[in-house]
């Protein structure tokens, strides 16, 4: 199997406390990273919950969420995505967090 560099930038400080808790569990930062990515492409989601403290949402922070997501889809070559294509990754996402 081919080999691909993957770089992340991260606060220093986080990636010190990451790498010693790696250690402890007895693998390397890059170990980690290859396990949380097979657990995502397996679950065809994120292995846990994620959330926000801020409760009030509004329609300044929901467009730039909307605007993040719509970089990410065209970085991720999926921006032409159809609404039923979308609303079919919705369904499988369900599906799955039902299992």
């Amino acid at each position: 199997m081919a080999q691909a560099t993957f770089s992340v930038r991260m606060d220093e400080a986080l990636k010190k406390q990451f790498d010693v808790l790696c250690q402890e569990f007895g693998m390397n930062a890059s170990t980690a990273i290859n396990v949380f990515a097979r657990a995502v492409v397996r679950q065809r989601r994120i292995p846990f919950e994620i959330s926000s403290p801020e409760t009030d949402i509004t329609r300044e922070g929901a467009m730039q969420a909307f605007t993040a997501l719509r970089a990410q889809a065209k970085e991720n070559g999926i921006s032409d995505m159809s609404l039923d294509d979308i609303n079919k990754e919705i369904s499988l996402a369900r599906v799955e967090a039902d299992k």
